[in-house]
C-alpha cells in the first residue's frame, strides 16, 4: 500500500527528530543569543538620516556647539572659587528648543543632593546673576514659567524666547563655591595648597539626535556626556603658583619668568625630559612673574574640546618633553608634581611614551600638549589635554595610570560617547590599550593580570553586565569589573581571533568616523563588524548584555592512522569560537577551530580533526585570548591516565 505524501512527510519529520534528539536535549539548558536590536529611538535616527546601519554618521548628522568665556579666581585663604561665565550656545539641530539644560555638578556637595557616597557638604554651586540674552532670570518652582529650576545637579532654564534651528542663544552666570577639603575628593578638591579643579563651572548639557537633552544628574559613579566647544579661560591664582590646564597658554610672558620660558623652549626640541622648574626654583620671581597685588592671571584657549579642567599649586615642580604626535607633528608633554613624590620624576617620560604608543596604534594625537598633574584622586581622571593622578604610586602603577588616562584623549575626548549610560564604551577600550602598552614598555609584565577582577566575579551573584547605567552598579567593584575588565577582555577576544593589526584598524576607523561626534553602542558594533567583516552579535550579547561565562574543555582524544579526533565540551552559556592547538612529539603543531556557529546551534560538544601523529599535548586557546573561567581543563597531555577513551 503506498504511503500518502502527508504520512511520508510526517515520518520524515519523526526520523529527523530522532536523529537530532541528542542535540535538542543538550541544547535545552543553553540560552541562544538573540540578535542585538537597537531601540526605537536609535532606529528613528537611522530613518531620519543622522545615523546609519553601517556604523557611520548619516548624511544629516549634527551636533550642537558652544563657546565658553570664563573668568575665575582661586582664593586659597577662603578655599573658594569665584567665576563669571558667558556661554554662546548654537542650536544646529532641526528642533526648536523651548528649554535649555545646564549641569551644575558642584551641587553634589550641596545639602540634600543625591549622591552615591558620603561627601563633605560645602554648599554646592552658589549662583549670583543668571541671564539669557541679557534678560535676568530668577529661580521658579514652576517649570512652565520664564526662569529656571534646579534639581540636584541639573538646571533647566525656560528662556524668554525659544531657540529655533540655526540660531544661537547667550547665557551668563556669576557663581562661587567652596572646595572640598575633607574626605573623598572625586574629581575636585584641595589638600593644603594643592588644588584639583574638575567639573567646576556651569556647563551646557548635550542635546543629541537620539535622546534629546541629557538630564542625568551627577551622582559620582557614572561619568559624563559632553558636547564640543571652544573655551577662553582667564584663571587668577596667587603669584608663584604653577597652573596646568586644558588649552594653550596665551600670555606666557605675563605669568612665567624668562628662565622658565627658556627652559620650555629647550624642552620643545629635547630628546629627554627637561626640568623646567626645580624645587629650588619655585615661587614668584623665579618660576613665575611677581605682581603687586600678589595674583597672576593665566589665560588659556582651547578649541573643539568637550571640557576644561586645571590643577594649581605653589608646591609643584615642572618637567617637560616633546613627543611625536603623528603626521609629522610634535606635541609637548608636561608633568607637575610635588618633589617628595619620587615616582613622579618619571611622569614626563611615561607621558611621552604614552602619546607616541597610542598615536602609532590609533590616530595622530590631536592636542597641543598633554599635561600630567599630581593631585587628589583615588586613581586618575581624564580631561582634554590634562589628567589628574593620585600622588602615592609606584613607578609601574604611575605608568599604567598615565597611559590609561592619556588613552582617554581618544576615547572619549575625541570620540564623544555617552559615558553616563555606557561606561564601557571608553573604559573598556582604554583598558585594552593600557594593557598592550604595559607589555610594550615593561616587557616582563603580564598585561592581563588585572583582569582577575572580572574572573573573581564571573559566574557569581556579584557579577553585573556592562550594559547598564553607571549609577545602577551596586558598587565600584562591580562597575570596574564589568566596564573595565570584562570589556577589555572582549576586545582581547577580537585581538586573538583577528589579530592585533585588524583590531587596531577597526579602532582607528571608529575614531575616524566619530571624532567630535557622539556614537552610541550600535555605532561601535556596526563599525567593528564592517571592518572585521563578521556579524559579532554573539560576542556583544555574551560580554556586554549578559553575565554568561565561558567554560570550554578538552573532553578527550582518539588517535588512529587516519588522524587525531579531539572532543571539545562547552559547559558555559557564553558562546565563542574554540581554537584548538595540537602539539606533536616532534615539536610541530597544528591548530583547528570550532566555529562559533556550532555553539550557536545549541550544541554542547563538538569534534575537530588533526593530522595523524604522536600527540603530546592538546590545548584550547593556548595564547589565553578567551575569557575561560576554568582553564584547568583546557589542556590534555599524553601522560594523563585518561589519555582517551580508547
Amino acid at each position: 500500500m503506498p504511503v500518502s505524501p502527508f504520512v511520508s512527510r510526517s515520518l520524515g519529520v519523526i526520523v529527523l527528530a530522532v536523529l537530532l534528539l541528542p542535540s535538542l536535549v543538550e541544547a535545552q539548558d543553553r540560552p541562544t543569543p538573540h540578535p542585538i536590536t537597537p531601540p526605537p529611538r536609535f532606529q528613528a535616527a537611522i530613518e531620519q538620516g543622522t545615523r546609519t546601519a553601517e556604523g557611520r554618521p548619516g548624511p544629516d548628522y549634527w551636533t550642537n556647539r558652544a563657546r565658553y568665556d570664563i573668568e575665575a579666581t582661586l582664593s586659597p585663604s577662603t578655599n573658594t572659587v569665584m567665576g563669571q561665565e558667558t556661554i554662546t550656545y548654537h542650536n544646529r539641530s532641526p528642533d526648536t528648543l523651548e528649554t535649555l539644560v545646564v549641569h551644575l555638578r558642584q551641587n553634589i556637595n550641596a545639602k540634600g543632593s543625591e549622591r552615591r557616597q558620603a561627601l563633605q557638604v560645602t554648599g554646592g554651586m552658589n549662583l549670583g546673576d543668571v541671564s539669557v540674552q541679557g534678560q535676568d532670570l530668577i529661580e521658579r518652582p514652576n517649570r512652565s514659567s520664564v526662569g529656571y529650576t534646579i534639581e540636584n545637579t541639573v538646571m533647566r532654564i525656560h528662556p524668554p524666547d525659544v531657540v529655533p534651528p540655526g540660531t544661537s542663544v547667550k547665557l551668563s552666570f556669576a557663581w562661587r563655591y567652596t572646595l572640598r577639603s575633607e574626605g573623598p575628593t572625586p574629581r575636585q578638591g584641595t589638600n593644603g595648597t594643592v588644588y584639583y579643579m574638575g567639573y567646576w563651572y556651569p556647563q551646557m548639557a548635550v542635546y543629541d539626535d537620539v535622546q534629546g537633552w541629557d538630564t542625568d544628574p551627577f551622582l559620582q559613579f557614572a561619568e559624563f556626556y559632553m558636547d564640543y566647544a571652544d573655551y577662553d579661560l582667564e584663571l587668577t591664582v596667587p603669584e608663584g603658583w604653577l597652573v596646568g590646564s586644558t588649552g594653550t597658554l596665551q600670555n606666557p610672558e605675563a605669568v612665567l619668568t624668562l628662565q622658565t620660558r627658556s627652559r620650555l623652549k629647550e624642552a620643545r626640541t629635547a630628546d629627554e625630559p627637561v626640568s623646567v622648574v626645580s624645587a629650588e626654583e619655585r615661587g614668584p620671581g623665579s618660576a613665575t612673574q611677581s605682581d603687586p597685588d600678589g595674583m597672576l592671571t593665566w589665560h588659556f584657549r582651547a578649541e573643539n574640546v568637550r571640557d576644561v579642567a586645571w590643577g594649581a599649586s605653589d608646591q609643584y615642580v615642572w618637567d617637560a618633553a616633546q613627543a611625536d604626535a603623528g603626521n609629522g607633528q610634535t606635541t609637548m608633554v608636561h608633568s607637575l608634581y610635588r618633589p617628595s613624590k619620587e615616582s613622579w620624576r618619571r611622569a614626563a617620560e611615561f607621558g611621552k611614551f604614552s602619546v607616541e604608543f597610542l598615536t602609532e596604534r590609533l590616530t595622530a594625537y590631536p592636542y597641543p600638549h598633554m599635561t600630567v598633574v599630581e593631585g587628589l584622586v583615588g586613581g586618575g581622571m581624564e580631561y582634554p589635554m590634562i589628567t589628574i593622578i593620585a600622588s602615592d604610586r609606584s613607578e609601574e602603577a604611575l605608568f599604567g595610570t598615565t597611559l590609561h588616562e592619556i588613552a582617554h584623549m581618544w576615547y572619549p575626548m575625541l570620540v564623544g560617547s555617552e559615558e553616563t549610560d555606557h561606561i564601557w564604551m571608553d573604559e573598556g577600550l582604554v583598558t585594552y590599550l593600557t594593557r598592550q602598552g604595559r607589555l610594550a614598555f615593561w616587557n616582563d609584565v603580564d598585561p592581563w593580570a588585572p583582569t582577575s577582577g572580572y574572573f573573581r566575579r564571573a559566574g557569581t551573584a556579584r557579577e553585573t553586565e556592562p550594559m547598564r547605567h553607571g549609577d545602577l552598579f551596586p558598587d565600584v567593584g562591580s562597575l570596574v569589573s564589568a566596564s573595565y575588565d570584562k570589556t577589555s577582555r572582549m576586545l582581547y577576544v577580537l585581538h586573538g581571533l583577528y589579530g592585533p593589526d585588524a583590531l587596531h584598524e577597526a579602532l582607528r576607523t571608529y575614531v575616524d568616523r566619530w571624532t567630535y561626534k557622539h556614537p552610541y553602542p550600535y555605532d561601535f558594533f556596526h563599525t567593528m563588524e564592517s571592518v572585521l567583516g563578521d556579524d559579532l552579535d554573539w560576542l556583544w550579547r555574551s560580554m556586554l548584555y549578559e553575565t554568561w561565562v565561558l567554560d570550554q574543555s578538552v573532553a578527550g582524544i582518539e588517535e588512529s592512522s587516519d588522524g587525531v579526533t579531539i572532543r571539545i565540551r562547552d559547559e558555559g552559556h557564553s558562546m565563542m569560537p574554540t581554537p584548538v592547538t595540537v602539539t606533536y612529539a616532534d615539536g610541530s603543531t597544528h591548530t583547528e577551530r570550532v566555529p562559533v556557529a556550532t555553539w550557536l546551534e545549541g550544541h554542547r560538544t563538538a569534534t575537530v580533526t588533526a593530522p595523524a601523529g604522536t600527540v603530546e599535548r592538546v590545548e584550547i586557546d593556548p595564547d589565553g585570548f578567551l575569557p575561560d573561567v576554568n582553564r584547568a581543563d583546557n589542556t590534555w597531555t599524553a601522560n594523563k591516565s585518561d589519555r582517551a577513551d580508547e
